[in-house]
């Protein structure tokens, strides 16, 4: 049987970096239809090497402008494509995703765009799952500033994939990960005690996550243009005697 798959459009950590889009990952599944993970800035661009962006259906663990604003893109694509889509696309986001998206893709300022033409949108309900396909996603609120979700995947065959968004280091993010195939971890800085509480795990962290969930391998991402991948891997690798990798845009990893 086919296994689980991430392919990373982007994973460029707060912004765009000369390397990578921000935040995006495309989850494809057994008996499932292709699944994006964030929609931020040049992802759009990227998701179009891998499949059609009328058929995705999308997750947004939070609003912040790296994870969601290529989203007025995809509207465009869906409402003036040459060949229309069939039906709606499949959105679940935070409680305010309509108007954070309306207000980016509306076409004066003040006004809020009526996305509901285009989207099927509904919000997170923490804990309790949904089904796309043959993919289970458990969503749970993670340690950041606006409201925003980790996420917890199980395919057809059993295997498990935790996204921790972006988070502090928090229970919950540990209980999402507990004793996944794959962490899917950001990474955003080095670790350093005046580091801000509720914004983001350093390598270290995201480490100690990784073994204090028991999970099989973890993989960071996120790690802004300005950090060092190298430092932040080094980290990791002394909390967590697993498989560590940082992701790269375009790599592809199997779950």
């Amino acid at each position: 049987m086919a296994s689980m798959r991430i392919t990373v459009l982007g994973c460029s950590g707060s912004v765009s970096g000369p390397d990578s889009p921000a935040s995006g990952y495309l989850i494809s599944a057994p008996d499932s239809p292709p699944v994006v993970v964030d929609f931020g800035p040049g992802v759009l661009g990227a998701l179009q090497r891998y499949a059609d962006p009328s058929e995705v259906s999308v997750l947004l663990s939070h609003l912040h402008a790296d994870h969601c604003l290529d989203l007025p893109g995809l509207l465009v694509w869906r409402r003036y494509h040459p060949t229309p889509p069939t039906g709606k696309a499949l959105i679940y986001g935070p409680s305010d995703t309509a108007t954070r998206i309306g207000v980016a893709s509306a076409e004066c300022g003040g006004e809020v765009d009526d996305i509901s033409d285009t989207i099927d949108l509904r919000t997170w309900s923490e804990r309790e799952p949904v089904t796309i396909g043959g993919l289970t996603v458990e969503a749970r609120r993670v340690f950041h500033p606006p409201e925003a979700y980790g996420f917890r995947f199980t395919d057809s065959a059993g295997r498990t994939l935790a996204y921790t968004g972006d988070t502090g280091m928090c229970d919950d993010v540990v209980d999402l990960a507990r004793g996944v195939d794959v962490l899917l971890a950001e990474a955003s800085w080095t670790d350093s005690p005046d580091r801000p509480v509720g914004i983001h795990l350093s390598g270290t962290e995201a480490g100690r996550v990784a073994t204090m969930a028991g999970v099989g391998e973890l993989l960071l991402t996120h790690i802004p243009p300005w950090t060092s991948r190298e430092d932040v891997i080094a980290e990791a690798k002394a909390e967590y005697s697993g498989p560590v990798q940082a992701v790269s845009a375009g790599g592809v990893y199997t779950v």
